[in-house]
């Protein structure tokens, strides 16, 4: 449109106007359209006067309508990109003590959607489609190749308080368990291996724990083969599906009054309906179905299984 009333008035002008050349003609369709106009005057002949009030209507809304419209295609995805990835990076920064889970796939998807509510994260992804699902869900995520150091500290890294990397090559997993090693000597790294010879690696690289979902798989249809029995318990604790049976973990700190207390003074099952399940020393050893003379100490940490609700009328009463 713009171009037709431009052609059109440089026609009108060479023609209706006396001494017009095709370069004042076109200058005169430019000063208009644009309302510069210098020192223009209406001494001109009635025709092109109002031929130059409809050259001015016409060509003005044509032009505001273009460029409007080339501007809001050019800058409109843009500038709501640059906006988001701001509000973003303004909230990763934010971050301390959080949870980096590197790949949006099957498990990291899965896995978002258990820490939701729990814990902060940040999902990192080079795949724009998992991330665009991932904002949808209102999660914290960056797009980027994970393997790379600079990601990795965008995503605070350094502030972090574990990181987990599910994806599907063993060697990216074992690569950015190497970097995150290198660059926070206190985070606990959670890796992802789908081949045995992996998990050594893994473990080289610095990785504080290895899953192998199949294994995993493999071992829970061996147990609902063989133990149908444990393996719904096991289900039902590890999937949150029985709304009054909860398998928790209580950290004990100095102020907790459960220091230095037998797990038979506590009256944790005939009081609480809860049960001591394990205790995990501070040194790493898991002490299984503890006895009743069994004493509890600084940053032991309690495994106990109970309803919901008794388990935490348990720590508020111990101070935990």
């Amino acid at each position: 449109m713009l171009a037709v009333i431009g052609i059109c008035g440089i026609v009108g002008y060479r023609v209706l106007g006396d001494d017009y050349s095709w370069m004042d003609a076109l200058w005169m369709v430019v000063i208009t359209i644009s309302s510069v106009g210098y020192s223009e005057h209406s001494q001109s002949a009635p025709q092109m006067q109002l031929f130059t009030v409809v050259v001015i209507i016409l060509g003005m809304t044509a032009a505001g309508y273009t460029f409007g419209g080339f501007i809001q295609l050019v800058f409109e995805g843009e500038l709501e990109t640059l906006l988001g990835h701001r509000r973003m990076t303004r909230g990763i920064d934010r971050l301390r003590d959080h949870v980096i889970i590197c790949g949006n796939g099957r498990i990291g998807e899965v896995l978002s959607d258990g820490l939701q509510g729990k814990s902060q994260f940040v999902i990192i992804d080079s795949d724009p489609e998992r991330i665009e699902l991932a904002k949808s869900r209102e999660h914290l995520c960056l797009v980027g190749d994970a393997t790379e150091e600079d990601v990795l500290k965008l995503a605070g890294v350094d502030r972090a308080k574990t990181l987990f990397t599910g994806l599907p090559a063993d060697a990216d997993n074992v690569f950015i368990t190497l970097t995150a090693r290198n660059l926070n000597k206190d985070i606990q790294i959670i890796a992802r291996a789908e081949h045995p010879s992996t998990q050594k690696k893994l473990r080289q690289a610095g990785a504080d724990k290895v899953i192998m979902p199949t294994m995993i798989g493999a071992h829970h249809v061996e147990r609902m083969i063989t133990r149908p029995s444990t393996a719904d318990l096991m289900e039902l604790v590890s999937e949150n599906t029985f709304p009054d049976l909860e398998l928790d973990e209580i950290r004990l700190g100095e102020d907790s009054k459960l220091v230095g207390v037998t797990v038979q003074d506590t009256e944790a099952s005939r009081r609480h309906r809860v049960l001591v399940v394990a205790v995990k020393h501070s040194d790493g050893k898991m002490h299984f179905n503890p006895d009743a003379s069994h004493t509890f100490k600084i940053n032991d940490v309690l495994m106990v299984m109970g309803h919901p609700d008794d388990i935490q009328r348990f720590c508020k009463e111990h101070a935990i």
